[in-house]
């Protein structure tokens, strides 16, 4: 915050009139609304268009009519709210402005507990710029002060005794000061880092998508270079994609984050990023991985397409049934393999796809249990937004533990197969591999257990010491198996 003198004496002060949507708080309650409406039917997409016929302010009022949006979870800015308490406690009149819907705006007055009049958009008049400007002078006069962050707050600014500048771009402030409009405050946010940006595409969660080179690895195609730039692409266009449907999951999932204890800190979530910002991200994301995977292939690009129409399925419903999601998270993961197949066109054995499956069904339950086990800690009895409870976990540890004993099982009987036996040159060391498996998954239940769990058990994987020592291991083995020469063991 920029403090700066105040252009009046602590008595006789103008009244403060403060925007909503990107000043009070950094995100847009319109959008929001939008995206609840369509989380309880996307039905509703078809309505949006018919309502925003009949102009901007009846668009709002039957959005929030319709929508279970309340705006009482929202991010707000600490800087101002703390401003607006100290000149509440000096009996200055704060009133609340807002092109959003009244009916928000209500909600929102009533949970600052400190605005004495609402200004909002009504069904008939959408208040925004000269419009909002009108409707605060006839509430209070030609005198006021006006806390606003955009371009569209300029005429408001310059009738206005003083501005109050919050997160505004360096745009909207050059316009302001060569307008010759005081400032009376300036709340700076901060921009948005590559940093932020990482968090918001979850550059980390990359690691899944090496997922693609397990087909290149098991034919042992690191030496045709052609087939090493395709997995290459392929992993990029996955990694874009995914990083494009990590932001629609995020606006999703917006409410619920913000009553989890870590997701709540997410950009998005947290106000840290704008939601068009994220949405033009998203889109530039998309286009440019479909490009990268038409390069590739068409084939490959049909895969990139069923990935991200399974993994908005998964964000938009099927997340919400016990099971459900994990069997699709197990889908997901094991999609990746094949699409790894597809890149460089070789065929896909049944064997890896059955242990891909039973293997990503174990790792899709470590993180369900560990986010219970976090619960359990808290003295919660569920999740929010999914249909879990802490008591599922005697039932979702033996079956999770079941699952990772069935991909072992399964790699055991891959080895004894002929074409196992004419591949690798020494097969036996690839029980070597198995001992690995059954060390490392038992690993990952004993930290599940103990509550030492990362959400993400691959994110995990990345980080622990001992699963990078496990997983270097069994990947050196594999590779020596195919080319040393059998010891006559078996």
């Amino acid at each position: 915050m920029t403090e700066l003198t105040p252009i009046t004496s602590a008595t006789g002060l103008p009244p403060l009139v403060v925007d909503l949507d990107g000043t009070l708080t950094p995100t847009d309650t319109l959008i929001e609304s939008i995206i609840s409406l369509l989380k309880q039917s996307p039905l509703y997409l078809f309505k949006l268009v018919l309502w925003l016929l009949n102009g901007r302010a009846a668009f709002k009022r039957q959005v929030a009519a319709h929508s279970h949006f309340t705006p009482v979870h929202l991010p707000w800015r600490p800087a101002l709210l703390a401003y607006l308490r100290e000149q509440h406690a000096q009996n200055r009149r704060l009133i609340l402005a807002t092109a959003a819907d009244n009916s928000i705006a209500q909600v929102v007055a009533r949970e600052i507990g400190l605005f004495d009049q609402v200004i909002a958009s009504d069904g008939l008049r959408n208040l925004k710029g000269k419009a909002k400007l009108e409707a605060i002078q006839q509430a209070v006069g030609p005198r006021f002060v006006y806390a606003g962050d955009s371009v569209a707050d300029l005429p408001i600014w310059q009738a206005a005794e003083a501005a109050i500048l919050v997160g505004t771009s360096d745009a909207v402030r050059k316009a302001v000061v060569a307008n010759g409009i005081r400032i009376e405050q300036e709340f700076v946010q901060a921009r948005a880092t590559w940093r932020v940006w990482a968090r918001a595409l979850r550059i980390h969660q990359w690691v899944k998508n090496f997922l693609i080179f397990v087909p290149l690895l098991t034919a042992f195609g690191f030496g045709d270079l052609g087939k090493c730039i395709a997995a290459l692409l392929a992993f990029i266009a996955f990694s874009l994609a995914a990083s494009a449907t990590y932001i629609g999951n995020d606006l999703w999932d917006l409410d619920n984050d913000r009553q989890h204890p870590r997701k709540k800190s997410r950009p998005l979530a947290s106000g840290l990023l704008s939601i068009p910002a994220a949405l033009g991200a998203a889109n530039l994301l998309l286009v440019t991985a479909f490009t990268i995977a038409m390069t590739v292939s068409p084939a490959f690009a049909g895969m990139l397409a069923g990935y991200t129409v399974l993994t908005v399925l998964y964000s938009w419903v099927l997340k919400q049934y016990v099971l459900i999601d994990v069997i699709m998270l197990a889908l997901l993961y094991t999609l990746r393999v094949l699409a790894g197949a597809v890149a460089i066109s070789v065929p896909i054995s049944p064997w890896l796809l059955a242990f891909s499956v039973f293997t990503f069904f174990s790792l899709a339950l470590v993180k369900r249990c560990a986010e219970l086990v976090t619960l359990q800690h808290q003295g919660k009895r569920g999740s929010h937004g999914r249909d879990y409870q802490v008591s599922d976990l005697v039932v979702l540890w033996p079956l999770g533990i079941g699952a990772s004993l069935c991909s072992v099982v399964v790699f055991g009987l891959f080895i004894g197969t002929p074409a196992t036996q004419a591949r690798y040159g020494n097969t036996d060391a690839l029980w070597l591999v198995g001992i690995g498996l059954i060390y490392w998954f038992a690993r990952l239940w004993i930290k599940t257990a103990r509550g030492e769990m990362h959400d993400d058990p691959i994110v995990f994987a990345l980080y622990d010491f001992g699963s990078r020592v496990a997983i270097l291991c069994m990947l050196v083995t594999t590779v020596a198996a195919r080319y040393l020469p059998s010891l006559g063991v078996s």
